[in-house]
C-alpha cells in the first residue's frame, strides 16, 4: 500500500453507515426517481429511428453472428455503430426475449437509479454529507436524464459509465490501488464503446490522476497508474479495429463521423452548407435529416440561410432541383458546396465562429423536450399556448441546473478542474458538428448534479495539517 508523502500517519477512511431514517429517506428519493422513469416509459416510450438500428445490429449479431443491419430484407455488415450498446441489447434480448424493448427500458431505469446513487456518493466524498443528499434528490428527479430511460439509446449507459469513472477516480485519489485503476479503465473504455465522444471522459480524467495525486502520492506512482489505465482502456478497441479491417479494409478503431459504411456518400457539400444554416434541433430535423430521404422546404429555412437576394434565388433553385428526386446527387452536392464556400468567404467569422458557438449555446440552453410529444417549433405561441408555456418551464429548469452548477464551481471543490476540462472539451467537439441535438450535452449532467448539490449544501471547511489539508471535511453554515 502506498503511503502519503507528507510523512504523517495515513488516516483511515471513516466508515459510513445509514441510519434507519436515512435509509428511508434514500428509498423515498429512489422511489420518486423510479416513478418518474416508469411514467416516461408509459407516456413517452421511443422505439423508432436509432433504437431500431441498434436493435437490428443486436438481433443479427445474436442470431446470425453478423454485426450488421437488415435493409430491404438484405443482411449486410456495418460499422456505423460501436458495439457497446448492441452488446447490452443482446444481453437483454437473451434474458427477456427478442426485441423486448420495454424490458430494456426497465433495466435502464435500474441503471439510471444506480447512477443517481453514485452521483450522491461522489458529492458526499467531494464536499459533505448534505451535498450527497442534495445530489441524490436532484439526479433522481431530473426529467431530462430520466426521460432517456424510456428510449433504447446509449444515453443512460453513457451517463452511468461517466459517473462510474468519476467515482473510481475519487476513490483512487483517496488511496491508489489497481482495483480502482482497473474500474476507471473499464468505465473509460465502455463509455467510448457506446459513443465515440465517450472517449472524452478518459481524455479529461487520465491527466487528472496525475494532477490531483502528484503531491500526495508522488508523480512517478501516479504516472505508472495513469499509463496502465490508458493502455487498458484502449485494448477493447483492438478487436473492433481488426474486424473493420478484415470486413471493410479500412482503418476505423471507433465509428465514422457521419455514420456511413465504406463506399457510402458522406455528402460533404451538403454538410458544409448545413453548417452555414443549422443552429438548433428544428433545423436538424427539417433540413439535415431530410437529406437523401425527404423534401427540404424553402419556407422552413431560417432567415440566416440567405445573405443576399442572389443567394436566396440560388438556394430556391437548388432545393427545387433536389426535391424532384429527394436525392443529393454528386452534381447537387457540388452546388451545395459552392454555395457554402460563397457564404463562408463573405462572412468567415459569422459562419466559422458565430454559428458554431450558437449551436453549442443552443444544445446547452434549449428546452429538453426532444423526447416528448411537444411541437418541434415550440416557441410559436399562437399555435399551441400550453406547449409553449411547458417548453418555457423546461428551459427554466434546465437553466436552473446550469446556474446552480456555476455557483458550485464558484466554491471550486476537488476535481473542479477535471470537470471543467470535460465541459470545455465536449463543447469544443460539439462546435464542429453540423446537426445539433439537445442530448449531446446530456453527458455533462452527472457533473452538473454534483456541482449543483455542492452549491446547495453548507460550505465546507477543511481541517488543515502542517503539510496538507485533510481529506475529511467538516460542515459549517454559510
Amino acid at each position: 500500500m502506498q503511503k502519503a508523502q507528507s510523512g504523517q500517519a495515513e488516516k483511515p477512511t471513516p466508515p459510513y453507515t445509514l441510519s434507519p431514517v436515512a435509509c428511508l429517506y434514500a428509498l423515498l428519493a429512489l422511489a420518486g426517481g423510479a416513478a418518474l422513469r416508469l411514467w416516461f416509459i408509459h407516456a413517452y416510450p421511443d422505439v423508432q429511428g436509432d433504437p431500431l438500428v441498434y436493435g437490428s445490429i443486436a438481433k443479427n449479431w445474436m442470431l446470425h453472428g453478423v454485426y450488421g443491419t437488415t435493409t430491404s430484407g438484405d443482411l449486410r455488415p456495418t460499422l456505423i455503430r460501436l458495439p457497446g450498446y448492441p452488446l447490452f441489447l443482446m444481453l437483454c434480448f437473451r434474458l427477456f426475449g427478442m426485441e423486448h424493448y420495454h424490458a430494456v427500458m426497465y433495466v435502464q431505469t435500474g441503471i439510471d437509479l444506480g447512477t443517481c446513487l453514485l452521483v450522491a456518493a461522489i458529492a458526499r466524498r467531494l464536499w459533505n454529507e448534505k451535498a450527497g443528499w442534495w445530489a441524490l434528490w436532484i439526479s433522481a428527479l431530473c426529467p431530462f436524464t430520466a426521460n432517456y430511460a424510456a428510449a433504447p439509446l446509449t444515453e443512460t449507459l453513457e451517463l452511468f459509465s461517466i459517473t462510474v469513472a468519476i467515482y473510481a477516480l475519487v476513490r483512487f485519489l483517496e488511496r491508489p490501488s489497481w482495483s480502482w485503476t482497473l474500474l476507471q479503465a473499464l468505465a473509460w473504455s465502455y463509455a467510448a464503446l457506446l459513443r465515440p465522444d465517450g472517449a472524452l471522459i478518459a481524455v479529461s480524467l487520465c491527466p487528472a490522476m496525475l494532477w490531483y495525486g502528484r503531491k500526495r502520492w508522488g508523480i512517478g506512482t501516479m504516472l505508472r497508474y495513469a499509463v496502465v489505465a490508458a493502455i487498458l482502456s484502449t485494448l477493447p478497441f483492438a478487436p473492433w479495429a481488426i474486424r473493420n479491417w478484415r470486413t471493410f479494409h479500412v482503418i476505423q478503431p471507433l465509428a465514422p463521423r457521419y455514420a456511413t459504411d465504406p463506399g457510402e456518400d458522406t455528402l460533404p457539400g451538403f454538410n458544409r452548407w448545413t453548417k452555414t444554416v443549422c443552429v438548433d434541433l428544428t433545423c436538424t430535423w427539417e433540413v439535415y435529416w431530410n437529406a437523401d430521404s425527404d423534401r427540404i422546404e424553402l419556407n422552413t429555412l431560417p432567415s440566416r440561410a440567405f445573405d443576399t437576394p442572389a443567394q436566396y434565388a440560388e438556394t430556391r433553385a437548388l432545393l427545387a432541383d433536389y426535391n424532384q428526386t429527394t436525392t443529393v446527387t454528386p452534381a447537387l452536392d457540388a452546388r451545395f458546396a459552392a454555395l457554402a464556400t460563397e457564404r463562408l468567404k463573405a462572412h468567415p467569422l459569422k459562419y466559422g465562429v458565430g454559428l458554431p458557438l450558437a449551436r453549442v449555446a443552443d444544445m446547452w440552453l434549449r428546452p429538453r423536450t426532444e423526447m416528448l410529444w411537444i411541437e418541434l417549433r415550440w416557441w410559436e405561441y399562437s399555435r399551441h399556448h400550453a406547449e409553449t408555456e411547458f417548453a418555457a418551464a423546461y428551459a427554466g429548469l434546465n437553466l436552473l441546473y446550469i446556474l446552480l452548477a456555476l455557483w458550485g464551481f464558484r466554491r471550486w471543490p476537488r476535481l473542479s478542474g477535471a470537470m471543467l476540462a470535460f465541459f470545455l472539451l465536449r463543447s469544443a467537439l460539439l462546435a464542429t458538428i453540423e446537426a445539433p441535438e439537445d442530448r449531446y450535452t446530456l453527458e455533462c449532467f452527472p457533473m452538473l448534479f454534483i456541482l449543483a448539490a455542492i452549491a446547495l449544501a453548507p460550505r465546507m471547511t477543511l481541517v488543515a495539517s502542517s503539510d496538507e489539508p485533510s481529506e475529511y471535511p467538516q460542515e459549517s453554515a454559510d
